[in-house]
């Protein structure tokens, strides 16, 4: 309890409407709970939670599902919200019966790489919402900290090369991304093409558009694309970050710092309209980007420096 404190306190304020409670009988804290009547609970961990009307050890399938459903009874009688807090097995889904899942409301994974800073909240099941959402943070020494955008721009080189901002949107959220893409002339018969972040065949297929449309000679040239940041993206939106980065590349020629582009790219060489355009462009102002590279009628080569 004095390491919960001493963790809490350096990252805000441990005030009066914050109270802890260590304790793993479930009957001790539901009369806890009927007693303090709080708005939120937090079980951290279901694992250890135990029943003393089931005689299996905690943390075993039925001790981790009758502990579930007294929490529900206990949420749905008197109107709390409790978020549970659950193990994930090395494949990254929640350890336990699968019936944990269907019996709440919302699963939520929290998820990260051990080599980015940054934290990905997903949610994989929302009975009274959408799940084509996600909030991305950073855990600083005073928390956690959402920005995505800012975080995915950081470190980013001015003045060089096969480098441009595109914007992709996770659900509602548009998250600004850097796309980066090296171009070089191949010294074996097969050139070696690598993807990154993002999908390889789309990277192939948008270099073949290159070569036709706009006679670009990259069959004899090496192609390494990447997302900076280590953020996975596959939404067609950032077809046109990565046409220009490759032409950027390819030419060695920058493109402008405030330009961000966003669209669809079709095998005849046309730019497709996409959704959500005016959250993109806003997301990008607050940012300080002033042209953007859109639309139907789009020449990547303008865009060069």
């Amino acid at each position: 309890m004095q390491q919960i404190k001493i963790r809490a306190e350096r990252i805000g304020n441990f005030g009066d409407s914050l109270k802890l409670l260590c304790e793993t009988n479930l009957d001790t804290i539901k009369a806890v709970i009927d007693r303090e009547k709080p708005q939120i609970v937090v079980i951290d961990s279901i694992q250890t939670m135990f029943n003393e009307e089931v005689s299996s050890a905690p943390g075993s399938v039925s001790q981790v599902r009758e502990s579930t459903g007294v929490l529900m009874q206990i949420a749905k009688g008197m109107g709390i919200s409790i978020f549970i807090v659950g193990h994930v097995t090395k494949e990254g889904v929640v350890a336990g019966p699968r019936v944990l899942e269907h019996m709440v409301d919302t699963v939520l994974y929290f998820e990260g790489d051990r080599h980015a800073a940054y934290r990905i909240l997903r949610g994989v099941k929302n009975r009274f919402g959408s799940t084509n959402e996600i909030g991305v943070f950073e855990m600083r020494q005073d928390g956690l900290v959402e920005n995505p955008s800012e975080y995915m721009l950081s470190g980013k080189p001015e003045g060089a090369s096969g480098s441009v901002v595109a914007c992709s949107m996770e659900g509602t959220r548009p998250i600004l991304l850097e796309v980066q893409a090296l171009v070089c002339h191949s010294n074996f018969g097969i050139p070696r093409r690598t993807a990154a972040g993002t999908d390889f065949n789309r990277v192939n297929l948008l270099m073949a558009v290159l070569e036709k449309r706009l006679g670009l000679k990259l069959g004899d040239c090496d192609a390494y694309v990447n997302i900076a940041g280590g953020i996975k993206m596959n939404e067609p939106a950032i077809d046109l970050g990565i046409v220009l980065a490759l032409i950027s590349s390819y030419k060695d020629k920058p493109i402008d710092e405030k330009t961000i582009c966003f669209g669809e790219v079709g095998l005849s060489g046309e730019v497709r309209a996409v959704n959500m355009a005016e959250q993109r462009v806003q997301e990008a102002k607050k940012l300080g980007f002033e042209v953007r590279v859109t639309g139907s009628a789009v020449n990547p080569l303008n865009y060069l420096k």
